[in-house]
């Protein structure tokens, strides 16, 4: 099976979480599973920011970007957090690449337009070669939520829907966000372990989701639509959960779901 899996930021920022999921790697490569590890950093460099002076601006989710937040992002993503992940990775004994989306013009961006955020970028385009050439030489992928963008500069990209690009070019069997919360909640705070994608412009319009589920469950509408079989949303502190996911049943998190489905679960 081919496997993209998202780690948030907040998850990144917790040395035990990260320890705990990079042990479940290896054992998701030994059973056969090619991989790919998509990560953002958005406390990280929520906190770099601060500590440099710099004030930090969000609509709708998404990280208002110029060009200095631009350069401090490529700093913190594709330089500390990346290489951190990919050092975890390789403790836990499975060779790892760490790159950002730039790297082999794999990913590439235009620039969103509405909102205007600066530098923040939408993917127009994945080259799955590269991560096919990793994959066949025993390596997983590690990429930070960077793109290059068709006029040359480097865009900050939302990482979940990074993860979801990437998922629909290399054929991904399942898309899996590990997040710093239980899952998706209804109106009075229970995770919904079933969510029907049909339901989620209405809970969007009641402000039952809001902030960074915005753009989480965005991807995960468009990973659907385009062909990825399964998408799921799971707490990070269940990551030891991931060696069984294709095989064992998973109470934890919320399990996003095309309208096609929604009879079959």
């Amino acid at each position: 099976m081919k496997l993209v899996i998202k780690i948030g930021g907040a998850a990144l920022d917790d040395k035990e979480l990260v320890k705990k999921f990079a042990r479940t790697i290896p054992s998701l490569w030994r059973e056969g599973h090619k991989l790919v590890i998509v990560h953002g950093g958005g406390a990280a460099l929520s906190r770099t920011l601060k500590q440099l002076g710099c004030e930090t601006t969000f609509i709708d989710g998404l990280r208002v970007t110029d060009a200095q937040t631009r350069d401090v992002a490529v700093m913190v993503l594709a330089g500390q957090l990346n290489k951190r992940l990919v050092a975890s990775i390789g403790a836990a004994g499975q060779p790892s690449l760490g790159l950002c989306g730039g790297d082999l013009q794999m990913f590439r961006a235009t620039k969103k337009q509405q909102p205007d955020l600066g530098y923040v970028g939408e993917i127009c385009s994945v080259d799955a070669q590269w991560i096919e050439r990793l994959w066949n030489a025993g390596i997983v992928p590690v990429v930070s939520s960077l793109a290059l963008g068709v006029d040359g500069e480097y865009y900050n990209i939302n990482a979940d829907h990074m993860a979801s690009a990437c998922a629909v070019a290399c054929g991904a069997d399942a898309l899996i966000y590990l997040t710093d919360v239980a899952g998706v909640k209804d109106a009075e705070g229970a995770v919904i372990r079933w969510l029907d994608v049909k339901s989620i412009a209405a809970m969007v319009q009641q402000a039952t989701v809001s902030g960074g589920m915005l753009p989480k469950l965005e991807a995960c509408i468009k990973a659907l639509k385009r062909g990825v079989a399964r998408v799921r949303i799971l707490p990070a502190e269940h990551a030891e959960v991931l060696p069984g996911f294709f095989s064992d049943p998973i109470e934890c998190g919320t399990e996003v779901i095309a309208s096609s489905l929604a009879t079959n679960c």
